[in-house]
Protein backbone atom coordinates (compact mmCIF):
# COMPACT_ATOMS: atom_id res chain seq x y z
CA UNK A 1 0.00 0.00 0.00
CA UNK A 2 2.90 2.38 0.73
CA UNK A 3 4.17 2.05 -2.85
CA UNK A 4 0.72 2.99 -4.16
CA UNK A 5 0.66 6.08 -1.96
CA UNK A 6 4.19 7.05 -3.01
CA UNK A 7 3.30 6.67 -6.68
CA UNK A 8 0.16 8.79 -6.33
CA UNK A 9 2.04 11.54 -4.47
CA UNK A 10 4.93 11.58 -6.94
CA UNK A 11 2.57 11.84 -9.91
CA UNK A 12 0.79 14.91 -8.47
CA UNK A 13 1.76 17.78 -10.81
CA UNK A 14 0.46 20.69 -8.70
CA UNK A 15 -0.74 21.52 -5.20
CA UNK A 16 -4.40 20.96 -6.10
CA UNK A 17 -3.63 17.43 -7.36
CA UNK A 18 -1.56 16.74 -4.25
CA UNK A 19 -4.50 17.78 -2.07
CA UNK A 20 -6.72 15.28 -3.87
CA UNK A 21 -4.20 12.53 -3.06
CA UNK A 22 -4.20 13.56 0.60
CA UNK A 23 -7.96 13.40 0.81
CA UNK A 24 -8.04 10.01 -0.95
CA UNK A 25 -5.60 8.37 1.45
CA UNK A 26 -5.49 10.50 4.63
CA UNK A 27 -8.80 12.34 4.68
CA UNK A 28 -11.69 11.45 6.98
CA UNK A 29 -13.07 9.10 4.34
CA UNK A 30 -9.66 8.12 2.97
CA UNK A 31 -8.28 4.61 2.67
CA UNK A 32 -6.13 4.71 5.80
CA UNK A 33 -8.78 6.44 7.93
CA UNK A 34 -11.37 3.86 6.84
CA UNK A 35 -8.99 1.02 7.73
CA UNK A 36 -8.37 2.49 11.18
CA UNK A 37 -12.12 2.56 11.83
CA UNK A 38 -12.30 -1.25 11.35
CA UNK A 39 -9.76 -2.03 14.08
CA UNK A 40 -12.47 -2.38 16.71
CA UNK A 41 -13.86 -5.46 14.94
CA UNK A 42 -10.55 -7.38 15.10
CA UNK A 43 -9.38 -9.73 17.91
CA UNK A 44 -7.21 -7.91 20.53
CA UNK A 45 -3.93 -9.49 19.48
CA UNK A 46 -4.50 -8.85 15.78
CA UNK A 47 -5.90 -5.35 16.52
CA UNK A 48 -2.62 -4.24 18.14
CA UNK A 49 -0.44 -5.46 15.30
CA UNK A 50 -2.74 -4.05 12.62
CA UNK A 51 -3.02 -0.73 14.43
CA UNK A 52 0.75 -0.33 14.59
CA UNK A 53 1.05 -1.11 10.87
CA UNK A 54 -1.63 1.43 9.91
CA UNK A 55 -0.19 4.18 12.15
CA UNK A 56 3.27 3.63 10.72
CA UNK A 57 1.81 3.71 7.21
CA UNK A 58 -0.02 6.97 8.02
CA UNK A 59 3.17 8.60 9.31
CA UNK A 60 5.11 7.57 6.22
CA UNK A 61 2.33 8.84 3.96
CA UNK A 62 2.22 12.19 5.75
CA UNK A 63 6.00 12.50 5.45
CA UNK A 64 5.92 11.77 1.72
CA UNK A 65 3.03 14.18 1.21
CA UNK A 66 4.76 17.02 3.10
CA UNK A 67 7.99 16.51 1.15
CA UNK A 68 6.13 16.67 -2.17
CA UNK A 69 4.20 19.73 -0.99
CA UNK A 70 7.46 21.55 -0.21
CA UNK A 71 8.85 20.59 -3.62
CA UNK A 72 5.77 21.94 -5.43
CA UNK A 73 5.86 25.17 -3.41
CA UNK A 74 9.51 25.67 -4.34
CA UNK A 75 8.76 24.99 -8.00
CA UNK A 76 5.91 27.52 -7.91
CA UNK A 77 8.15 30.14 -6.29
CA UNK A 78 10.91 29.63 -8.85
CA UNK A 79 8.41 29.88 -11.69
CA UNK A 80 7.00 33.09 -10.19
CA UNK A 81 10.47 34.58 -9.83
CA UNK A 82 11.23 33.80 -13.45
CA UNK A 83 7.96 35.23 -14.75
CA UNK A 84 8.18 38.40 -12.63
CA UNK A 85 11.86 39.10 -13.17
CA UNK A 86 12.59 42.74 -13.94
CA UNK A 87 15.50 44.35 -15.70
CA UNK A 88 16.80 46.81 -13.11
CA UNK A 89 18.93 48.51 -15.77
CA UNK A 90 15.82 49.87 -17.51
CA UNK A 91 15.06 53.58 -16.97
CA UNK A 92 12.46 54.33 -14.30
CA UNK A 93 8.86 55.05 -15.18
CA UNK A 94 8.00 58.75 -15.34
CA UNK A 95 6.29 59.90 -12.14
CA UNK A 96 3.70 62.67 -11.94
CA UNK A 97 4.86 65.98 -10.53
CA UNK A 98 4.89 66.03 -6.74
CA UNK A 99 3.09 68.52 -4.52
CA UNK A 100 3.66 70.34 -1.24
CA UNK A 101 1.99 68.77 1.79
CA UNK A 102 -0.77 70.95 3.34
CA UNK A 103 1.20 71.17 6.59
CA UNK A 104 4.32 72.42 4.80
CA UNK A 105 2.22 74.84 2.79
CA UNK A 106 0.54 76.21 5.90
CA UNK A 107 3.84 76.63 7.76
CA UNK A 108 5.30 78.52 4.80
CA UNK A 109 2.25 80.77 4.73
CA UNK A 110 2.57 81.42 8.46
CA UNK A 111 6.28 82.21 8.17
CA UNK A 112 5.65 84.76 5.42
CA UNK A 113 2.75 86.45 7.22
CA UNK A 114 4.65 86.81 10.48
CA UNK A 115 7.85 87.88 8.68
CA UNK A 116 5.91 90.75 7.12
CA UNK A 117 4.76 91.66 10.65
CA UNK A 118 8.36 91.89 11.88
CA UNK A 119 8.84 88.40 13.38
CA UNK A 120 11.72 86.00 12.75
CA UNK A 121 11.53 82.18 12.90
CA UNK A 122 13.43 80.41 15.69
CA UNK A 123 13.98 76.67 16.09
CA UNK A 124 14.74 74.28 18.93
CA UNK A 125 15.23 70.56 19.62
CA UNK A 126 12.41 68.01 19.64
CA UNK A 127 13.93 66.28 22.69
CA UNK A 128 13.72 68.69 25.60
CA UNK A 129 14.70 68.76 29.25
CA UNK A 130 12.07 68.99 31.95
CA UNK A 131 13.35 72.47 32.73
CA UNK A 132 12.72 73.99 29.29
CA UNK A 133 9.50 72.08 28.64
CA UNK A 134 7.86 72.62 32.03
CA UNK A 135 9.75 74.37 34.85
CA UNK A 136 10.91 77.47 32.97
CA UNK A 137 7.36 77.93 31.68
CA UNK A 138 5.94 78.17 35.20
CA UNK A 139 4.29 74.74 34.99
CA UNK A 140 4.19 73.32 38.55
CA UNK A 141 5.30 69.75 39.40
CA UNK A 142 1.71 68.58 40.00
CA UNK A 143 0.33 69.96 36.72
CA UNK A 144 -1.62 67.35 34.67
CA UNK A 145 0.52 68.04 31.58
CA UNK A 146 3.47 66.40 33.35
CA UNK A 147 1.69 63.08 33.81
CA UNK A 148 2.79 59.99 31.89
CA UNK A 149 -0.54 59.69 30.08
CA UNK A 150 0.03 63.09 28.42
CA UNK A 151 3.80 63.27 27.96
CA UNK A 152 6.32 60.98 26.25
CA UNK A 153 9.16 60.59 28.77
CA UNK A 154 12.61 59.45 27.60
CA UNK A 155 15.54 57.95 29.53
CA UNK A 156 17.18 60.51 31.79
CA UNK A 157 20.17 62.53 30.62
CA UNK A 158 23.68 61.63 31.89
CA UNK A 159 23.35 64.30 34.59
CA UNK A 160 20.12 62.66 35.84
CA UNK A 161 17.73 65.32 34.52
CA UNK A 162 14.47 64.17 32.96
CA UNK A 163 14.03 64.35 29.20
CA UNK A 164 10.79 64.44 27.20
CA UNK A 165 9.56 64.79 23.66
CA UNK A 166 8.49 68.42 23.74
CA UNK A 167 4.77 68.85 24.29
CA UNK A 168 4.71 72.35 22.77
CA UNK A 169 7.06 74.76 20.99
CA UNK A 170 7.18 77.13 24.00
CA UNK A 171 10.66 75.86 25.09
CA UNK A 172 12.04 77.63 22.01
CA UNK A 173 10.94 80.93 23.56
CA UNK A 174 13.10 80.31 26.65
CA UNK A 175 16.09 79.18 24.57
CA UNK A 176 15.78 82.26 22.34
CA UNK A 177 15.52 84.68 25.27
CA UNK A 178 18.65 83.13 26.81
CA UNK A 179 20.63 83.88 23.66
CA UNK A 180 18.99 87.06 22.40
CA UNK A 181 17.90 89.76 24.83
CA UNK A 182 14.82 91.95 24.27
CA UNK A 183 13.40 93.63 22.38
CA UNK A 184 12.46 90.78 20.02
CA UNK A 185 9.63 89.34 17.95
CA UNK A 186 9.86 85.66 17.19
CA UNK A 187 7.76 82.69 16.11
CA UNK A 188 8.61 79.04 16.74
CA UNK A 189 7.18 76.36 14.48
CA UNK A 190 7.74 72.62 14.53
CA UNK A 191 6.73 69.15 15.65
CA UNK A 192 5.32 68.52 19.11
CA UNK A 193 4.28 65.29 20.81
CA UNK A 194 1.48 64.22 23.15
CA UNK A 195 0.03 60.83 23.99
CA UNK A 196 -3.33 61.09 22.22
CA UNK A 197 -4.94 59.77 19.03
CA UNK A 198 -8.39 60.40 17.57
CA UNK A 199 -10.09 62.45 14.83
CA UNK A 200 -8.74 65.72 16.24
CA UNK A 201 -5.54 64.51 18.01
CA UNK A 202 -2.41 62.64 16.91
CA UNK A 203 0.70 61.66 18.92
CA UNK A 204 2.79 63.96 16.72
CA UNK A 205 1.51 67.30 15.44
CA UNK A 206 2.76 70.81 14.66
CA UNK A 207 2.48 74.05 16.57
CA UNK A 208 3.35 77.68 16.02
CA UNK A 209 3.93 80.03 18.92
CA UNK A 210 4.72 83.74 18.83
CA UNK A 211 6.53 85.86 21.38
CA UNK A 212 6.92 89.64 21.59
CA UNK A 213 9.04 91.15 24.38
CA UNK A 214 9.89 94.84 24.83
CA UNK A 215 9.35 97.65 27.32
CA UNK A 216 5.95 98.90 26.16
CA UNK A 217 3.88 96.05 24.68
CA UNK A 218 0.45 95.53 26.23
CA UNK A 219 -2.75 93.51 25.75
CA UNK A 220 -4.02 95.90 23.09
CA UNK A 221 -1.03 95.11 20.91
CA UNK A 222 -1.74 91.39 21.33
CA UNK A 223 -5.36 91.80 20.21
CA UNK A 224 -4.37 93.90 17.19
CA UNK A 225 -1.66 91.41 16.18
CA UNK A 226 -4.05 88.45 16.33
CA UNK A 227 -6.82 90.31 14.50
CA UNK A 228 -4.45 91.22 11.67
CA UNK A 229 -3.01 87.70 11.50
CA UNK A 230 -6.34 85.84 11.46
CA UNK A 231 -7.85 88.08 8.79
CA UNK A 232 -4.78 87.76 6.57
CA UNK A 233 -4.40 84.00 7.01
CA UNK A 234 -8.07 83.13 6.38
CA UNK A 235 -8.51 85.87 3.78
CA UNK A 236 -11.63 87.34 5.41
CA UNK A 237 -11.36 91.11 5.88
CA UNK A 238 -14.20 91.38 8.42
CA UNK A 239 -13.50 88.17 10.37
CA UNK A 240 -14.46 88.90 14.01
CA UNK A 241 -12.40 87.76 17.01
CA UNK A 242 -13.62 87.19 20.55
CA UNK A 243 -11.31 87.06 23.60
CA UNK A 244 -12.46 85.03 26.61
CA UNK A 245 -10.66 84.97 29.98
CA UNK A 246 -8.74 81.73 30.53
CA UNK A 247 -5.74 80.33 32.39
CA UNK A 248 -2.30 79.19 31.25
CA UNK A 249 0.65 78.77 33.62
CA UNK A 250 2.96 80.78 31.37
CA UNK A 251 0.75 83.86 30.76
CA UNK A 252 -1.12 86.27 33.02
CA UNK A 253 -3.66 87.48 32.11
CA UNK A 254 -4.60 84.70 29.68
CA UNK A 255 -7.32 84.38 27.06
CA UNK A 256 -8.87 81.95 24.60
CA UNK A 257 -9.50 83.38 21.14
CA UNK A 258 -12.57 82.54 19.04
CA UNK A 259 -13.21 83.42 15.42
CA UNK A 260 -16.61 84.01 13.85
CA UNK A 261 -18.30 81.22 11.94
CA UNK A 262 -21.57 79.45 11.18
CA UNK A 263 -22.36 75.74 10.93
CA UNK A 264 -24.31 74.36 7.98
CA UNK A 265 -25.09 70.65 8.40
CA UNK A 266 -21.62 69.06 8.23
CA UNK A 267 -19.94 72.22 6.93
CA UNK A 268 -18.21 75.01 8.84
CA UNK A 269 -18.15 78.48 7.24
CA UNK A 270 -15.83 81.13 8.68
CA UNK A 271 -16.85 84.77 8.78
CA UNK A 272 -19.04 87.29 10.56
CA UNK A 273 -22.02 84.94 11.02
CA UNK A 274 -22.85 85.13 14.74
CA UNK A 275 -21.39 81.83 15.95
CA UNK A 276 -17.91 81.21 17.39
CA UNK A 277 -15.07 78.66 17.17
CA UNK A 278 -12.05 78.54 19.50
CA UNK A 279 -8.70 78.43 17.65
CA UNK A 280 -5.86 79.48 20.00
CA UNK A 281 -4.69 80.59 23.43
CA UNK A 282 -2.77 83.73 24.30
CA UNK A 283 -1.84 86.16 27.06
CA UNK A 284 0.77 88.44 28.57
CA UNK A 285 3.99 86.60 29.42
CA UNK A 286 4.10 85.62 33.10
CA UNK A 287 6.89 87.33 35.09
CA UNK A 288 8.16 83.93 36.27
CA UNK A 289 8.79 82.91 32.65
CA UNK A 290 10.81 86.07 32.04
CA UNK A 291 12.85 85.45 35.20
CA UNK A 292 13.57 81.84 34.15
CA UNK A 293 15.00 83.17 30.87
CA UNK A 294 17.11 85.78 32.63
CA UNK A 295 14.92 88.75 31.65
CA UNK A 296 13.98 91.46 34.16
CA UNK A 297 10.13 91.50 34.44
CA UNK A 298 10.30 94.95 36.04
CA UNK A 299 11.72 96.36 32.81
CA UNK A 300 10.29 94.12 30.09
CA UNK A 301 6.90 92.70 29.31
CA UNK A 302 5.25 91.14 26.29
CA UNK A 303 2.71 88.73 24.91
CA UNK A 304 2.66 85.20 23.56
CA UNK A 305 0.16 83.06 21.68
CA UNK A 306 0.13 79.57 20.21
CA UNK A 307 -1.99 77.40 17.97
CA UNK A 308 -1.95 74.07 16.13
CA UNK A 309 -0.80 74.20 12.51
CA UNK A 310 -2.99 71.24 11.56
CA UNK A 311 -6.02 72.98 13.04
CA UNK A 312 -5.36 76.08 10.96
CA UNK A 313 -4.93 73.98 7.82
CA UNK A 314 -8.12 72.01 8.51
CA UNK A 315 -10.14 75.21 8.92
CA UNK A 316 -8.69 76.94 5.88
CA UNK A 317 -8.75 74.01 3.47
CA UNK A 318 -11.81 72.08 4.65
CA UNK A 319 -10.04 68.97 5.98
CA UNK A 320 -12.18 67.09 8.48
CA UNK A 321 -9.88 64.36 9.88
CA UNK A 322 -6.51 65.26 11.44
CA UNK A 323 -5.16 61.73 10.99
CA UNK A 324 -5.24 62.05 7.20
CA UNK A 325 -2.26 64.42 7.36
CA UNK A 326 -0.01 61.54 8.41
CA UNK A 327 -1.38 58.47 6.58
CA UNK A 328 0.60 59.02 3.35
CA UNK A 329 -2.37 58.34 1.04
CA UNK A 330 -1.14 59.58 -2.35
CA UNK A 331 -4.68 60.21 -3.57
CA UNK A 332 -5.33 62.47 -0.58
CA UNK A 333 -1.99 64.24 -1.04
CA UNK A 334 -2.63 64.84 -4.74
CA UNK A 335 -6.03 66.30 -3.89
CA UNK A 336 -4.93 68.58 -1.05
CA UNK A 337 -1.31 69.23 -2.15
CA UNK A 338 0.04 72.55 -3.41
CA UNK A 339 2.48 73.66 -6.07
CA UNK A 340 4.37 75.55 -3.36
CA UNK A 341 6.26 78.82 -3.45
CA UNK A 342 9.66 80.25 -2.68
CA UNK A 343 10.38 81.02 0.99
CA UNK A 344 13.00 83.79 1.39
CA UNK A 345 16.03 82.92 3.51
CA UNK A 346 15.71 86.20 5.38
CA UNK A 347 12.62 84.86 7.18
CA UNK A 348 14.52 82.09 8.94
CA UNK A 349 16.49 82.77 12.10
CA UNK A 350 19.38 80.79 13.52
CA UNK A 351 18.54 77.33 14.89
CA UNK A 352 19.01 77.19 18.65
Amino acid sequence: MLSQIETAITQARDEAGLEEVRLAWLGKSGVISTALKTLGKLPPAERKTRGQELNQLKQQAVSLWQKRKDELAQERLEAQLQSEKEDVTLPSRPEPQGSVHPISQTMDELAIIFAEMGFFVAEGPDIESDFYNFTALNIPPDHPARQMHDTFYLPSAPDGSERVLRTHTSPVQIRTLEKQKPPLRMVAMGRTYRSDYDVTHTPMFHQIEALVIDEATHMGHLKACLLDFCRRFFGISDLPLRFRPSFFPFTEPSAEVDIGCRREKNRLVLGNHGDWLEILGCGMVHPNVLRAAGVDPEKYQGFAFGMGVERLAMLKYGISDLRKFFEGDMRWLHHYGFAGFWLPDRILGNGL
